[in-house]
């Protein structure tokens, strides 16, 4: 049985950081917030921005810390960064994280049958990736030995201003003349083709043979980073793939907006948490 979830429910947490891969440049950490409470808990896999480039598990902090509050284990985890090594690296990660996210849970009171996954911006990114080809070879590469028969598989997808189509988001970088962009899309990608294969966007236009679980897409308004319009063609497009994609535009906000406290910051966590309920409820009566 799914793990039971209110989202108006009060808990206090303990915050932890352990070891989740060692990786040639170094060893990559994740940031655990786990609900003290009888559980076992929900669970979530948080995969952080920073255009590729940069950021760490400790991006998106208050988020994860407002879920862990309302009764969600919370796990956020470091990804490889394109200086490190390019696409599809971080996606490896991802893949892996979700894996060993499963094979872990219980060890933190969580349920390893509820298992999902956040993505912000860049992590938006990866983490459609990760969801819509969880069985992919490449994705696949690295080993979990404890646990070897665990797949990667999400419940469901929440993407904040996710780079749903990233060579659309170049072609943004270069109107804007953001050379900073141009360049972190350029070492990401690389070969530049991959820009055209890693593009969930494009993905769904080849009409691949792709898994489709249920995503909630929050988006700013006034985000000229990732255009609003790309995120709704996406979102369109995911749909008529056949998949349920819930597409949220916040007025007034920016790319970052839940980066700042402020009222559509808030509107978003609990949107995020009125989501998550609504397809626990929906995994508890399929059970």
């Amino acid at each position: 049985m799914t793990a039971a979830y209110n989202p108006g429910d009060k808990f206090e947490i303990q915050v932890s950081d352990v070891e989740f891969r060692r990786a040639p440049a170094r060893t990559l950490m994740a940031r655990v917030y786990q609900p003290q409470g009888e559980g076992p808990f929900p669970t979530l896999l948080d995969l952080h921005g920073g255009a590729w480039n940069n950021q760490d598990r400790t991006a998106n902090a208050p988020m994860d810390e407002s879920l862990a509050r309302s009764g969600i284990l919370v796990v956020a985890i470091d990804l490889t960064r394109a200086p490190e090594a390019p696409y599809p690296a971080s996606v490896q990660d991802a893949n892996y994280g979700v894996r060993w996210l499963k094979a872990k849970a219980r060890e933190w009171n969580g349920d390893p049958a509820s298992v999902a996954a956040l993505g912000s911006s860049s992590g938006g990114h990866e983490v459609e990736l990760c969801a819509m080809r969880p069985s992919d070879a490449r994705y696949n590469a690295h080993p979990l030995p404890e646990a070897p028969n665990v797949d990667a598989t999400l419940a469901y997808v929440v993407a904040r201003s996710p780079v749903s189509d990233p060579f659309a988001r170049f072609q943004q970088a270069e109107r804007r003349q953001w050379q900073e962009m141009i360049q972190n899309s350029k070492t990401y990608f690389n070969p530049w083709e991959t820009i055209f294969e890693g593009n969930p966007q494009q993905i769904l236009e080849r009409k691949e043979a792709v898994s489709l679980p249920p995503m909630y897409i929050l988006q700013g308004e006034l985000d000229d980073n990732v255009l609003p319009a790309v995120q709704e063609r996406f979102a369109a497009t995911y749909r008529a793939a056949g998949g349920e994609c819930e597409f949220e535009i916040f007025k007034g906000s920016e790319h970052r907006w839940v980066a700042q406290p402020g009222p559509q910051t808030d509107r978003a966590y609990e949107h995020i948490k009125v989501f998550i309920a609504r397809q626990l409820n929906k995994l508890r009566r399929a059970a």
